[in-house]
C-alpha cells in the first residue's frame, strides 16, 4: 500500500514510494528538487522555473504557475505533483488532484520553509541531503538574527508591482523576511499585497523603499518617478528571489540581507 502523507494544507495525499516522475509547479521548489539531485525524476516544470538554467532550457514546461496546461501534464504522466497554496490556482489543483497525487506547501515563515524542505526530502527519498540543507539554512538565519539584533530597525516599504503599485504587507513570506533582515514594514497594518498610491507610501515616511526584481522587474529607470513622490526615502533595487523564494535559495538570503543592511 503506497504511503499516505499530510501536506502543509492539511490534505491527505497518497504517494508512490518513491515518486519517479515529478512535476513541480513552483520555481523555488523546482530549484530545491535540483539541489536534491533529482534531475532524472523531475519531468516537468513551469515557465517561471528559471533555476537551474539547464532545467529551464531542457525540461518540459507545463505552463505557468497560475495557468497549468493539463494536456502537457497528461502526456508527462507524473506520479507526484508539487505545488503551493499561494502560487498555484485552486482550480488547477482541484483538477489535477483528481488524477495525480498533489502535495501542497503553505509557507508563511522560515519554520514552514524548513518543514517543506525536510518533507520534500522524505517524499523523494533524499532525507539526509534535505536535513543537511535545512540545518545549514537554519544556522545561517540564526547568525543573521544575531547580527540584526545589534542594529536599529529600518522602516521600509517593499514594492512588488507597478501600474498599479502594490506592496508586500503582513501575512506574507516577504514581510517575514523583511523582519529577519532588520526592516520594519510600514505597511504591516495591511494584509497581503494591497494596491497603494505613491502618495500613500510617502505618507508612511519609510526610510528606504525596496523595489523587487520580481514579480514586476523594477529597473533603475523606475527610481526617478518614485523618488519624485517620496523624496525623503532612500530607494534601492533588490533581488526579489532572496526575499520570496523559500526553497534552497534561502541559503543565500542571510548574507544578502547583511550586505543590504551594511549599505
Amino acid at each position: 500500500m503506497p504511503p499516505i502523507v499530510t501536506d502543509q494544507m492539511g490534505r491527505k495525499v497518497q504517494l508512490p514510494a518513491p515518486p519517479l516522475r515529478i512535476v513541480s509547479l513552483v520555481p523555488s521548489q523546482t530549484e530545491l528538487l535540483a539541489d536534491l539531485k533529482l534531475d532524472e525524476a523531475v519531468v516537468g516544470i513551469t515557465k517561471f522555473c528559471v533555476h537551474p538554467e539547464h532545467w529551464y532550457r531542457n525540461k518540459d514546461r507545463v505552463g505557468g504557475t497560475k495557468e497549468v496546461k493539463m494536456n502537457v501534464i497528461e502526456q508527462l504522466a507524473p506520479n507526484l505533483i508539487i505545488g503551493n497554496k499561494e502560487e498555484n490556482s485552486p482550480e488547477d489543483i482541484l483538477a489535477l488532484e483528481k488524477h495525480y497525487p498533489v502535495w501542497m506547501s503553505d509557507i508563511e515563515d522560515l519554520e514552514d520553509a524548513l518543514e517543506m524542505i525536510r518533507t520534500v526530502g522524505l517524499l523523494t527519498n533524499r532525507q539526509p541531503a534535505a536535513e543537511e540543507l535545512a540545518g545549514q539554512i537554519q544556522g545561517a538565519f540564526i547568525d543573521l538574527g544575531q547580527y540584526t539584533q545589534r542594529l536599529p530597525p529600518v522602516s521600509a516599504a517593499y514594492l512588488i508591482w507597478r501600474d498599479p503599485y502594490m506592496v508586500a504587507a503582513r501575512e506574507t513570506f516577504i514581510d517575514y523576511m523583511l523582519q529577519q533582515a532588520g526592516f520594519r514594514n510600514v505597511f504591516a497594518r495591511e494584509r497581503r499585497y494591497p494596491e497603494v498610491r505613491l502618495e500613500a507610501i510617502a505618507a508612511r515616511e519609510p526610510e528606504v523603499i525596496l523595489l523587487s526584481s520580481e514579480p514586476y522587474p523594477f529597473k533603475d529607470k523606475h527610481i526617478a518617478e518614485i523618488r519624485s513622490a517620496c523624496p525623503t526615502s532612500e530607494i534601492r533595487l533588490v533581488d526579489g528571489e532572496l526575499f520570496s523564494w523559500y526553497g534552497s535559495r534561502l541559503l543565500k538570503s542571510p548574507a544578502y540581507f547583511k550586505a543590504l543592511r551594511q549599505r
